[in-house]
Order: structure tokens, then sequence, then C-alpha cells
């Protein structure tokens, strides 16, 4: 059974940084491309960076220079370094592989991301 476990959330203030992990259980991680999404309040919830199986990334335009995805395939997770915090990155902070249409898995618990002063 595939499990992802994201952790590393926090409170944090504008300007702040965190990293929040992944951790992929029951499934063969390093065959897939994996991403970060988040889901704020009241809204849908977006993808926010990609890193392919060649570590090509790819970010969201709100999240550009500022945020850094990873992954070790060897340990099975995806890392995010967010850096210069804004209060509307918070969100509910999700890991995923993504595919064409939507994502592949069931989605985890997710960790919660709270940026204010």
């Amino acid at each position: 059974q595939v499990q992802l476990v994201e952790s590393g959330g926090g409170l944090v203030q504008p300007g702040g940084s965190l990293r929040l992990s992944c951790a992929a259980s029951g499934t063969n991680f390093r065959i897939y491309n994996m991403a970060w999404y988040r889901q704020a309040p009241g809204k849908q919830r977006e993808l926010v960076a990609t890193i392919t199986t060649s570590l090509i990334t790819n970010y969201v335009e709100s999240v550009k220079g500022r945020f850094t995805i990873s992954r070790d395939n060897a340990k099975g997770t995806v890392g995010l370094q967010m850096n210069s915090l804004k209060p509307e990155d918070t969100a509910v902070y999700y890991c995923n592989v993504p595919i064409v249409g939507g994502f592949l898995y069931p989605w985890g618990q997710g960790t919660q991301v709270t940026v204010s002063s």
C-alpha cells in the first residue's frame, strides 16, 4: 500500500524559511516524477513544484526563486526548501506523483505551513 507522509510545516514569520519533506513508501519511488502541491483555505489545490526522474525542476510562477524542490531516491524522499516566505504561501502542503489530468496516489495528511507575524 502506497503511503505519502509529509512533514516539516509550522508557523513562520514573513521572510522566514521552512524545509518540508515527503516520505514515500510502498512504491518504486525512483521511477516517478514527483511534485509538491498546496491548498489554501477556500481555494483549490494547486501544483507548486515538480521534479522529474532526471532532476529537471519546474515551479509555479509565484514561488520561482524562493522555493527549491529536491529528491533523494535512495531514501525515497522529496524535499521542498521554502525561503522568503510570504503570507500568501500559507496552506497545507502535499506531495504526490503528477500524471496527466491529475495525480497518482491517495493524498497524505499534508503538512500545515502558516506564514504570519
